[in-house]
């Protein structure tokens, strides 16, 4: 009797656990389907809320190679009144200044884009540093802007320009 009854136990969980286990594959495919569907509308949310601040850090990333190309940076901070060493630091600070006011828009952007403005900005500090050292103690802040200024003439091509363009072609991409 108490086999019968043992018996009867083993069969009744063998067909639960069967009923489960056909319901569960039965009702799976719904529940994977439903799952995408979700995953798909949160992506949609999220990019369309984050398309806006993509577009703004590259907006920004390329106001930021507009404002340390030293052409319209010497225009700006009024370089003439200064020794060459006083501009230098004077850019260079900038420079610093307007790196670190955009540092967060590597976040929205590709780390190519993020690349690009990071060698503009260390390329500038260095054009810079370089014209201040190859002029004498006594050089004036518009000997070093002409010293610099002759330097990315000299150049077969712009490198803000290049900048500008990669990070704009890869805004493109985005599409």
């Amino acid at each position: 009797m108490q086999i019968n009854y043992l018996l009867d136990i083993l069969k009744f969980t063998l067909a639960g656990v069967g009923t489960v286990y056909v319901a569960f594959y039965l009702v799976k495919p719904y529940l994977d389907r439903a799952e995408k569907v979700q995953l798909a509308e949160l992506k949609k949310t999220i990019a369309g809320q984050t398309l806006p601040l993509k577009f703004q850090a590259y907006e920004r990333l390329v106001l930021f190679v507009e404002r340390v190309n030293p052409a319209n940076m010497l225009l700006r901070l009024h370089g003439t009144s200064y020794s060459a060493h006083e501009l230098h630091s004077l850019v260079v600070k900038e420079i610093r200044d307007e790196f670190q006011h955009n540092v967060t828009q590597q976040i929205y952007v590709s780390e190519r884009a993020w690349n690009v403005v990071r060698r503009v900005k260390d390329d500038t500090m260095s054009v810079v540093t370089n014209a201040v050292k190859a002029l004498p103690e006594t050089a004036t802040g518009l000997d070093l802007g002409k010293t610099i200024l002759a330097h990315l003439a000299s150049l077969q091509d712009n490198p803000y320009d290049i900048a500008t363009s990669m990070i704009r072609k890869d805004m493109e991409e985005l599409f």
